[in-house]
């Protein structure tokens, strides 16, 4: 398992833009994603209703790909969701070292 190695997408955006990203990847050759449901609490995410805070609601996608293909998938994910917008989401890469469970993929590519 040492030649291959993967990079873990993680993109955090508004609640309903998941599938966006998820498209977005795909699009550029990624396998899927796993959405995690989510809360923000950064300085631009509070807002009022009826006088109480509320945090809107996050979706955490997150995408294991081969690293030779972040970048392009990372662009893809950009692009589409305009993640260098303010308050349209964040998305950043984890080095992945060791994975167990792929044993499909790595047969496959």
């Amino acid at each position: 398992m040492d030649d291959n190695k993967f990079d873990l997408i993680i993109t955090i955006v508004n609640k309903g833009y998941s599938s966006d990203v998820i498209n977005a990847a795909k699009s550029a050759r990624a396998e899927g994603g796993t959405v995690i449901s989510g809360r923000g609490s950064g300085i631009h995410e509070v807002a009022k209703l009826f006088g109480f805070l509320m945090e809107p609601e996050k979706e955490i996608v997150l995408t294991l790909v081969d690293a030779r293909k972040t970048e392009e998938i990372l662009n893809a994910i950009s692009d589409k969701v305009g993640i260098d917008k303010p308050g349209k989401g964040i998305a950043f890469v984890i080095d992945v070292k060791k994975t167990v469970g792929l044993s499909s993929y790595l047969n496959n590519n």
